[in-house]
């Protein structure tokens, strides 16, 4: 496997590693990463199947034992032997839910965007439907609607047909739509088409998790940016994290999915104030002893 990296400022500074979901590359951080360079270190990455980096064939080649790999690779290159700040939005939240609870040491801070732990969804949803009221059937359905494309994804061959007989211009065409992100140089990348098939097999790969979900408990300080136009994650999914996230911060945003691009300047604002706030607790600490 080869992942392309990229860094921006200086390298004494905090270290922020954002990860980017599906079908999108590291560009769709373009607008955060330049708002944080200033004060940061700001690591990036094409995730395997993405971009400039490799694609693997198979299923197999997208689990999530493989992207904490290349994740583990990337922290050693870019931040050896010191704790991140991690910020994932989307697939890059998602696994980066599983790098915070199976590797917190490397960690400093987590914020997560759009992207929620795959356990984490499938205890919510059994909590729903385990004690059932018109409300939690409601969220747990409404969720259910969000995650359509799931499924489709599921179908062989199918999804990479559709993405290279132009599905990428009807996702372009709907991010300009419906969440008023118009298209820029780099983002949605050209390799698209075919970034969105091999894509495709995150989610073959890891969504047998929703069925046998595993114990999965963070200390890494956290903050969850909830958009609350989201077409595809439910607000309601912060619903019990507390039980697996003791320093849990929520901040709702009236925003689309793509908040990164549509919001860049509130996501780097809190992304900045909780690196602050995890960086300044051990030094005001030392201060006060």
């Amino acid at each position: 496997m080869d992942l392309a990296l990229w860094e921006q400022g200086d390298r004494s500074r905090p270290t922020v590693l954002l990860v980017h979901g599906y079908p999108d590359t590291h560009a769709v951080w373009d607008e955060v990463a330049e708002r944080l360079a200033a004060r940061h270190h700001v690591v990036r990455y094409d995730v395997r199947g993405a971009g400039a980096s490799s694609r693997p064939a198979g299923r197999g080649g997208y689990a999530f034992g493989r992207l904490m790999a290349d994740m583990r690779a990337v922290l050693d290159a870019a931040a050896p032997g010191r704790r991140v700040h991690l910020v994932g939005h989307d697939w890059g939240s998602i696994q980066s839910w599983e790098a915070v609870c199976t590797m917190a040491e490397r960690f400093a801070s987590f914020t997560s965007i759009s992207g929620p732990c795959l356990d984490h969804v499938a205890l919510w949803t059994r909590r729903g439907l385990a004690r059932p009221t018109p409300s939690s059937l409601r969220r747990v359905a409404g969720q259910g609607v969000r995650s359509w494309y799931i499924c489709l994804f599921q179908l062989p061959v199918l999804p990479e047909l559709l993405w290279r007989a132009g599905l990428s211009r009807v996702f372009t065409r709907a991010l300009e739509i419906g969440e008023g992100v118009p298209a820029r140089d780099g983002h949605p990348a050209r390799t698209l088409p075919r970034d969105g098939a091999s894509g495709v097999g995150l989610y073959r790969a890891n969504m047998v998790r929703l069925r046998r979900p595993r114990g999965r408990r963070t200390d890494v300080p956290t903050q969850v940016i909830v958009p609350t136009r989201d077409l595809f994650v439910s607000p309601h999914l912060v619903g019990g994290l507390p039980e697996h996230v003791p320093d849990l911060s929520i901040r709702p945003v009236a925003a689309g999915h793509w908040v990164p691009r549509s919001r860049p300047d509130a996501v780097a604002r809190w992304v900045a104030g909780h690196v602050a706030r995890v960086e300044d607790g051990p030094r005001a600490a030392r201060s006060a002893g």
